[in-house]
């Protein structure tokens, strides 16, 4: 599915409370920032308990096989106002896979011009666990520790390398007023059947749009989606 056809669908302007994101002192953004981050411990820390078994599971697979290696992969993103941290997933990929990239020229830059993703038909990179955990977003688990660690929030736009920062110019500052997300609004609309600009038009529109009502309402579709594996590669 190309990007012309993926559905996005963008809620009422009157569903959700505006939350103006360029005031940080306003009293409404105070408390909602206070209510995510709560939720954000909270509901990390179940999840993280109620999935351990497989986490547990899927970490033996790393030590035989193709997969044998670090089980934890491991990324500098963007954050809060653009400070940089690391993002951890489980290692859907091979051992240097972006070395292995970036020496064919012709993959590589076919890769920055999709929106910086390949299909995992025609990426070197990926192993067969790799493919598996990558289309029922297994592979994002351990981002639930980036949320633990204050990184990350379960619900916000997706952290982005220092390279795909120059997408969301048209009002950067806003962009990076926010943590990212484990989920966000780009990811149930689409996630990785919309490319740029409108992924960048997701983002925003969620950045401009910011609540508690929004966020749950996220994270319910973010499950249902999983459970459907739509969207994901």
């Amino acid at each position: 599915m190309n990007d012309a056809n993926a559905k996005i669908i963008k809620p009422n302007n009157n569903e959700f409370k505006h939350i103006n994101v360029k005031n940080k002192n306003n009293t409404g953004y105070i408390v909602y920032k206070f209510q995510k981050r709560l939720c954000d411990i909270v509901l990390a820390m179940f999840a993280l308990l109620l999935l351990s078994p497989i986490i547990i599971i899927i970490s033996s697979f790393y030590f035989f096989g193709e997969n044998k290696g670090p089980i934890f992969f491991k990324q500098v993103r963007v954050g809060l106002n653009g400070k940089e941290f690391y993002i951890y997933k489980f290692r859907s990929m091979v051992v240097n896979a972006e070395k292995i990239l970036k020496s064919n020229a012709l993959l590589y830059e076919k890769y920055i011009n999709n929106s910086y993703k390949l299909s995992p038909e025609e990426d070197p990179r990926i192993t067969k666990l790799g493919i598996f955990i990558r289309k029922t977003s297994l592979d994002e688990l351990p981002q639930l520790i980036n949320v633990l660690k204050g990184d990350m929030s379960l619900v916000g736009p997706r952290p982005v390398i220092k390279e795909e920062l120059k997408e969301y110019n048209r009002d950067l500052n806003s962009f990076l007023s926010v943590k990212p997300g484990v989920t966000g609004y780009w990811q149930i609309c689409g996630r990785s059947d919309v490319n740029y600009p409108e992924r960048a038009d997701l983002e925003f529109y969620y950045i401009y749009n910011q609540s508690i009502k929004f966020d749950l309402k996220i994270l319910i579709l973010t499950v249902f989606l999983v459970l459907t594996k739509k969207g994901a590669y």
